[in-house]
């Protein structure tokens, strides 16, 4: 179990700690400039989903790079569509309820009954993150035998 924790780590801490940093930045920027609640839940969601994505999707890229260039062979659109498809299984379902419902509701809701924006914030995407982690976890365990293999 050590050995999935570390690989788990590896693989999500990177991600999430970017993330964290463009949730808090874009939702309280979003409040700033529009002192709306609702924008700055939803830009808070995005710009961290966005950064989040991005990192995985950048690191998967290079392993798979890597992989074919061991290998002899060359990385283009269809190895990189390989990559968004073994993504689209890892993370679509958690993602869609995270995303439109649970992430948003809570980055709204928190920071009002705590009184402190930023704490609402933190606590909304740490718990967010533990509804969406179960099922992505699950996901990238089943399909990575299959979907990860670039050779």
């Amino acid at each position: 179990m050590k050995r999935k924790l570390r690989e788990w780590l590896r693989r999500y801490l990177p991600a999430e700690i970017l993330s964290l940093l463009a949730t808090l930045a874009g939702a309280a920027l979003a409040l700033w400039l529009t002192s709306s609640r609702v924008t700055a839940a939803l830009v808070g969601t995005w710009a961290g989903n966005v950064f989040y994505f991005g990192t995985i999707l950048l690191t998967d890229m290079h392993r798979a790079r890597r992989q074919r260039r061991a290998a002899g062979l060359a990385y283009g659109w269809p190895t990189f569509g390989r990559n968004v498809r073994a993504l689209l299984v890892e993370f679509g379902l958690a993602e869609l309820a995270d995303s439109f419902v649970i992430r948003p509701a809570l980055m709204y809701y928190l920071p009002l009954w705590l009184g402190h924006f930023a704490g609402g914030v933190l606590l909304a995407k740490l718990l967010a993150d533990v509804t969406f982690y179960i099922p992505a976890i699950l996901s990238y365990e089943l399909s990575k035998k299959r979907l990860r293999d670039f050779r």
